[in-house]
């Protein structure tokens, strides 16, 4: 008579925690002229410039942080999006912020927080052609929130019609995106 084959017991699937601290940073939407944008150029990858906020600080504030140079104090009109991802036991924020608009001569000043970046102007069609999808969610979704006046939300790559994180995973939170990573930063 064969032995019978043992039966592994059921894996029960634990819902992830967020036991570290979100991650949180901030990508500027810079309009130049009526149909660009300004872009960091790193060694060949096109990306919004882009930073990282601090516990304690605030995302217009970290954004001021991100392009120096002798038209540094830029003014950033507001936040016209917000991208969420949940990545292995943490969130992932980065907060969208749009500058008004300036010109070609000011962004050549410029100087990327990265020196291995260059910061260059191009057509936003172009740059949407030339870059990865995150990015390319952000660059519309940014300047969609721009022309309507709304704050975009952004939930694992899906902009959604609701505020952020208010049906996150069918369940609402109680806060909403902006509220969960004001809140780590403040600590």
């Amino acid at each position: 008579m064969p032995a019978a084959a043992a039966t592994p017991p059921s894996k029960h699937h634990a819902a992830y925690e967020n036991w570290r601290p979100p991650v949180v940073g901030v990508a500027l939407l810079v309009p130049v002229g009526t149909d660009c944008l300004a872009v960091a150029d790193l060694q060949g990858t096109l990306m919004l410039p882009a930073g990282a906020v601090h516990t304690g600080q605030a995302p217009e504030d970290a954004a001021q942080h991100v392009l120096s140079g002798p038209a540094c104090g830029m003014q950033f009109v507001r936040r016209v999006a917000v991208d969420w991802v949940q990545m292995r036991r943490m969130d992932v924020i980065t907060h969208v912020l749009a500058a008004a608009p300036t010109t070609r001569d000011m962004v050549e000043r410029l100087v990327y927080r990265d020196p291995r970046a260059t910061i260059r102007v191009m057509p936003t069609l172009r740059l949407i052609d030339q870059t990865w999808p995150t990015i390319q969610t952000r660059i519309l979704v940014g300047l969609q929130g721009l022309a309507t006046g709304q704050i975009a939300c952004i939930e694992a790559g899906t902009v959604q019609q609701q505020p952020c994180g208010s049906n996150r995973r069918g369940r609402s939170s109680g806060r909403s995106l902006h509220q969960r990573g004001m809140h780590w930063l403040q600590r």
